[in-house]
């Protein structure tokens, strides 16, 4: 029998692959955007499929629907989008949280909540497990998304013990693949695009600050176990790829496998940035199996051959300025 599952956010990144891995699994699939960051060329794929369904819909207004599951995805996920608008990513992460988990509530639906490494900050912690409480400045550039994830996760928890709502929650580290936007500003799509196009890659900092890359398919594998993961597993859990590199390492892979001749600059790192950031995934191996199989250079290669298809279509993939990295 069809699960009814709803997917905010589910034009973006994420989002997309996610909608499609649950199609596969033959499953109705509605998807909610309000399409600031997701595409719809995204999705456009998945139109034809009868058990598809689009709705374009802001999640911090209510929303009344019928489904069994909901993964929360939405909200603008790397510093670029998130502090063009830093008051409206605390209102989706938290008003967002409330109106989806009143959703769950009303229809005793189980709810997956997508969180972030970010709730970590800056960890004094390496690698960080789940038990580590973070180092988050909340009064910086970053707190609009940090600071409301970590309250998203507070209200999820809260709703868990107040109402004894069936809740997962995920905490993804960096994840790249196909899809990503161009100009978020996120370090793989940075180093890709500015190097299929033969400009300069911008390093922020001394590039020695470390990163782990988890390939999307791996990252959507975890999520969907964690969401069919045994009942009273709440999390949060961990999910993303304990294979650790420095930013300039990644933008030596980037350039041998794109075969660039763009040239190295620097720039000041931007603030907060943490200097590190690795998955201690432990917990994901014990409860769900679940351990990352693509390697970065095999994951590279099929972002690559996305971004330069994007590129010859002509969309010009750096229609704004990026001035900062996600991390």
């Amino acid at each position: 029998m069809r699960k009814q599952v709803l997917v905010t956010g589910g034009a973006g990144f994420l989002g997309s692959h996610l909608c499609e891995r649950l199609l596969n699994e033959e499953h109705e699939v509605i998807c909610v955007d309000n399409f600031f960051t997701g595409k719809k060329r995204n999705i456009v794929h998945l139109m034809d499929n009868p058990y598809f369904e689009v709705i374009r819909h802001d999640i911090n207004f209510p929303l009344s629907l019928e489904v069994d599951e909901i993964y929360n995805l939405a909200c603008p996920a790397s510093p670029v989008h998130y502090q063009f608008d830093p008051v409206q990513t605390t209102k989706t992460s938290v008003m967002g949280a409330i109106n989806m988990l009143d959703l769950a509530k009303r229809l005793d639906a189980k709810i997956l909540q997508a969180s972030t490494s970010e709730v970590y900050g800056d960890p004094q912690v390496h690698p960080q497990s789940e038990e580590y409480r973070g180092n988050v400045n909340s009064i910086g550039p970053r707190a609009c998304y940090d600071e409301g994830k970590r309250c998203a996760e507070t209200l999820f928890f809260d709703y868990k013990r107040q109402y004894d709502l069936n809740i997962k929650v995920v905490r993804i580290f960096n994840t790249y693949g196909p899809r990503m936007h161009p100009n978020d500003g996120r370090v793989i799509s940075n180093f890709i695009v500015q190097a299929l196009k033969g400009e300069d890659i911008t390093i922020y900092g001394k590039g020695t600050q470390t990163r782990s890359f988890c390939y999307v398919d791996d990252l959507i594998e975890g999520i969907v176990l964690m969401m069919n993961s045994r009942e009273g597993f709440t999390g949060p859990i961990n999910i993303g790829n304990p294979g650790e590199f420095t930013i300039l390492e990644l933008v030596q892979k980037v350039i041998e496998l794109t075969d660039s001749n763009s040239k190295l600059i620097y720039k000041p790192l931007p603030e907060d940035d943490p200097l590190k950031r690795n998955p201690n995934i432990n917990l994901a191996m014990k409860e769900l199996g679940w351990h990352p199989t693509i390697k970065l250079d095999d994951g590279l290669k099929k972002t690559i051959k996305y971004f330069r298809e994007l590129l010859e279509s002509g969309l010009d993939a750096r229609q704004s300025i990026c001035t900062t990295v996600s991390t």
